[in-house]
């Protein structure tokens, strides 16, 4: 990928938020981690790091345990909550494991602490990982009930002043006023605001998330993550997508 000149192309950010969903990790078979398709996502996250981008990470657990579902089923939704912070935790050593398999440097940072396996959450340590080139995966969520991980991903980038959120997502090339899975009609947006998405309620990330995003004008970017390349195509210009802004 080259400008034309036989140069690459300055990347279009330099610090990053990659958020995906615990889902993407287990393919298709239900439940739990499928290591071929973390070791996929992992060279797609390789391939940034090899331009030079600072990346950081959340990804969430629902392929393990998700909090509002155990609530739902009758379980106290703290408790519920707590458990599906450590599902994340799980998911994020695994793809240390992976990311470290390919010889980048990455920490796994969480928001409760556990020092035997991840460092606990200091900002000033974690900006510091980053500006050494590793990748910063943050797990646990916010540490609170009742938060998504989609609202700790956009705390966390705010807090690392990342430049933009980029939303992994499998299936679908974007942003669409309704599931185009089961809609033939659905439509597709190539951009759209803050505002548009909480008033249509297009479930790109939770209420919460969108509001603290568009309340320090970061951008969020919904990409397919099942397209080889699309990570890295983002960062050129290219591939599908939608973008978020104000």
């Amino acid at each position: 990928m080259n400008d034309g000149t036989g140069n690459t192309p300055a990347p279009a950010y330099k610090r990053v938020m990659l958020k995906i969903s615990g889902e993407a990790l287990m393919g298709d078979q239900g439940f739990g981690l499928n290591p071929p398709i973390v070791e996929r996502i992992a060279r797609e996250v390789q391939s940034v790091h090899d331009l030079g981008v600072e990346i950081c990470m959340v990804i969430g657990g629902g392929n393990i345990f998700r909090g509002l579902q155990g609530s739902a089923q009758g379980m106290e939704r703290t408790t519920a909550d707590y458990m599906g912070m450590l599902a994340t935790v799980m998911n994020a050593l695994a793809m240390q494991s992976a990311l470290e398999g390919l010889g980048i440097f990455t920490r796994v940072i969480s928001a409760i602490p556990m020092d035997q396996v991840c460092e606990p959450y200091i900002r000033r340590r974690a900006v510091r990982h980053l500006e050494k080139g590793r990748v910063c995966i943050f797990a646990a969520g916010t540490g609170n009930p009742y938060f998504t991980t989609d609202t700790a991903a956009a705390l966390r980038a705010n807090e690392m002043a990342c430049q933009a959120i980029l939303m992994g997502k499998n299936g679908v090339d974007g942003i669409y006023d309704k599931d185009p899975r089961t809609n033939d009609d659905a439509k597709r947006y190539d951009e759209v605001t803050y505002d548009e998405v909480l008033r249509k309620n297009l479930k790109v990330m939770d209420a919460a998330a969108i509001a603290l995003a568009r309340d320090n004008d970061l951008p969020v970017i919904v990409f397919p993550l099942d397209v080889e390349g699309g990570f890295r195509g983002i960062l050129a210009g290219n591939g599908t997508y939608t973008m978020v802004h104000g």
